[in-house]
């Protein structure tokens, strides 16, 4: 079990230091893999119900050339380290419960001045 609080402040931490919005709110995503689409998809129906948007399932081939089957659950909120941390904590617990790996959250350096480099030409 990965301690998702001290994560949380050190991820929270970097963002801001590199001049990411505090004041933004931030698309979170919480990972999770499992070879088994059915014991995946199962999750992705439960973690739906917990209120979070849940991506379609992905097939993906794993660093030891296994394949697995991969979703996020998404929510857009601001960067507050408690709900963040709560909410790792309660997926991490959830996905345990159907032996599906929980591969921890991440999210986007936001720009306070809305500038998107993917969104500029000149850039």
């Amino acid at each position: 079990m990965e301690n998702w609080q001290e994560f949380t402040e050190e991820t929270i931490a970097a963002l801001l230091e590199d001049g990411s919005d505090p004041d933004a709110l931030y698309t979170i995503e919480h990972h999770f893999y499992h070879a088994d689409f059915k014991k995946l998809e199962q999750l992705a129906v439960e973690v739906f119900k917990l209120g979070f948007e849940v991506t379609d399932a992905e097939e993906i081939e794993l660093d030891d050339g296994s394949l697995a089957w991969v979703f996020d659950a998404i929510r857009e909120q601001s960067l507050d380290a408690d709900a963040i941390t709560a909410d790792a904590i309660r997926l991490e617990k959830v996905a345990a419960e159907h032996g599906i790996e929980y591969d921890g959250w991440g999210t986007y350096f936001e720009d306070e001045d809305g500038f998107d480099p993917d969104e500029d030409d000149d850039f």
